[in-house]
């Protein structure tokens, strides 16, 4: 799903747009910690050595160490402090399905919200982190200043990366 969802690429200066903060925040939510972060660099080592599974149909080490690396970098930091940050907010207010069941409609649909913010507030630490690797990593191989790369490579993104955040956790909640 995170090499199909890069491959829908639209060109946006040295950053593509794509849907791929949708899969893996979609990740995030429906798999465990370890899976999520295994499957996050599982990604990243199949386009290290060079299959095109990045944006564009690209692959190779090349688009790792190039501007837009660090975003890719960045996805796995974020996963893998996302993840389990989402685990341990689930921890803290789980019940059994069988206990659910029991529960009130309201109660039912307060649990729904509360763990749908959980998993946006992941999703919000996961992109954080993703665009603070992938920002320093634009000014340092681009050569920009601060507020140039943060304008070229994240400002743009935003509004959308947030609906792309709102839309994998609906699918997730769906899922589960």
């Amino acid at each position: 799903i995170m090499a199909v969802s890069a491959w829908v690429t639209v060109p946006l200066g040295p950053v593509p747009f794509t849907l791929q903060m949708f899969a893996i925040v979609f990740a995030v939510a429906v798999l465990k910690p370890r899976e999520a972060i295994a499957a996050m660099a599982g990604y990243l080592i199949l386009g290290a050595v060079g299959l095109p599974v990045f944006s564009g149909m690209r692959g190779g080490l090349g688009i790792l160490a190039g501007p837009t690396g660090g975003f890719l970098w960045g996805s796995f930091f974020g996963v893998a402090v996302a993840a389990p940050l989402l685990h341990a907010l689930r921890s803290r207010s789980s019940i059994e399905s069988a206990e659910r069941a029991r529960l009130s409609l309201a109660r039912r649909a307060l649990f729904f919200i509360r763990s749908a913010a959980c998993e946006l507030v992941a999703g919000v630490v996961f992109v954080a982190i993703s665009y603070a690797c992938g920002w320093a990593q634009l000014m340092v191989v681009a050569g920009l200043d601060p507020l140039t790369a943060f304008l070229v490579g994240c400002a743009p993104f935003v509004l959308v990366d947030g609906c792309k955040i709102v839309a994998a956790v609906a699918c997730a909640q769906a899922v589960r």
